[in-house]
């Protein structure tokens, strides 16, 4: 009867019930909310479902995410920057580059949207955290999960990549509840439907040299950069110049779904409560929020400066757009839009400053990293 107890006792230890904490039972509902966001409502599946999943994981088992765990591994390629590049690779190969080529100006958009990085890293710093964790935590304000997993990784911020990684992704998924608000609070009716000239056409060959002369000037600029802006035009390079189908729908389909899922899996695995559940875990969320929201915000009055520079032929919800999440803030732009006038088609003229703002948030995560003196 003793050895049948024994056994019994042995195998409730084994049990995840023995070390489960209120903050986990917290932090496991935080990851099934998640899950109904993406089920249910549609907000980014395809970045939620993972992230929220590895959450549900490394609070009911956290040995998952401890050396010698399953996904250790899968977040030591997010530790080298390698998933972040990867999944560069694939945002190029998916990425039509027309619409900024067919409007430059985008480009200012999308540069006017990183406003938001540059005062969350001052914010950063009067909370308290050093240079290189309020450059690392500032980068959220982009939206773009990939390139702030890289610069933490790159300025040896390893500490805070879960919470950073988390807030990203989280933000890029949340785009349709936070930027509306914003882009409505700041515009008015007439100016929200305005409708835009159709964007000229443009040729094969100026999309074909777009990519190299980005990658020329920009990493002749910012050589820490290449990482990021080379995958990216890599993989642009292979959809234009249409001579490798093969190798871009790998990187536009298999290779970039395999990444996602073993970046998302990764980076919820990192959200345990132990090391989630932190007053300094909070102030990183929140600054992301705030880099978030003034981003949008001043993409959205940078708009209406140029709709007033060109006497109302820019609609200034397209400014909103200038974060990087692609291409979820252009959709949102066209959502406004069309909410007050169901007439008006904004997706192409947002996918302008949408794009520009991939490529801003790199280059700004380069200047980060110039002026640490990181290579």
């Amino acid at each position: 009867m003793e050895y049948v107890l024994n056994t019994l006792r042995n195998l409730a230890d084994q049990t995840a019930f023995t070390y489960l904490t209120p903050g986990n039972v917290i932090m496991i509902f935080v990851a099934l909310v998640f899950l109904y966001l993406a089920i249910k409502k549609g907000y980014e599946p395809l970045l939620l479902v993972p992230i929220s999943f590895g959450m549900l994981l490394v609070n009911i088992y956290p040995d998952i995410i401890k050396e010698g765990g399953l996904l250790y591994y899968f977040y030591k390629l997010d530790e080298l920057s390698i998933l972040p590049c990867l999944i560069f690779l694939g945002v190029g190969a998916m990425t039509d580059f027309g619409p900024l080529i067919a409007n430059p100006i985008s480009f200012i958009m999308g540069a006017a949207a990183q406003f938001g990085v540059f005062a969350a890293y001052f914010f950063a710093i009067l909370l308290g955290f050093n240079g290189k964790a309020a450059a690392s935590i500032a980068i959220i304000g982009g939206a773009d999960g990939p390139t702030s997993i890289f610069l933490a990784g790159k300025l040896q911020q390893s500490q805070y990549m879960g919470p950073i990684a988390v807030a990203a992704y989280s933000y890029m998924s949340l785009v349709p509840i936070i930027q509306p608000p914003i882009m409505k609070l700041l515009t008015t009716e007439k100016e929200r439907s305005i409708k835009m000239q159709q964007l000229r056409p443009v040729s094969k060959l100026e999309k074909i040299i777009f990519p190299v002369i980005v990658t020329i000037v920009v990493t002749l600029i910012l050589p820490t950069t290449a990482p990021l802006i080379g995958m990216l035009m890599l993989g642009n390079l292979f959809r234009e110049s249409g001579v490798v189908k093969q190798l871009q729908e790998t990187a536009s389909n298999a290779l970039m779904y395999i990444v996602v899922i073993l970046l998302g899996t990764s980076v919820g695995a990192t959200t345990s409560a132990e090391a989630f559940l932190k007053v300094t875990t909070l102030k990183i969320v929140a600054l992301g929020l705030i880099a978030f929201a003034i981003a949008t915000a001043t993409g959205v009055l940078f708009g209406k400066l140029l709709c007033h520079l060109t006497h109302g032929k820019i609609n200034p919800l397209i400014g909103s757009a200038g974060v990087s999440a692609v291409p979820m803030a252009a959709r949102v732009s066209q959502k406004v839009g069309a909410e007050t006038d169901p007439t008006n088609f904004l997706l192409m003229h947002a996918m302008g400053p949408n794009v520009a703002g991939v490529i801003g948030t790199a280059v700004a995560a380069g200047v980060f990293m110039a002026i640490f003196g990181v290579k």
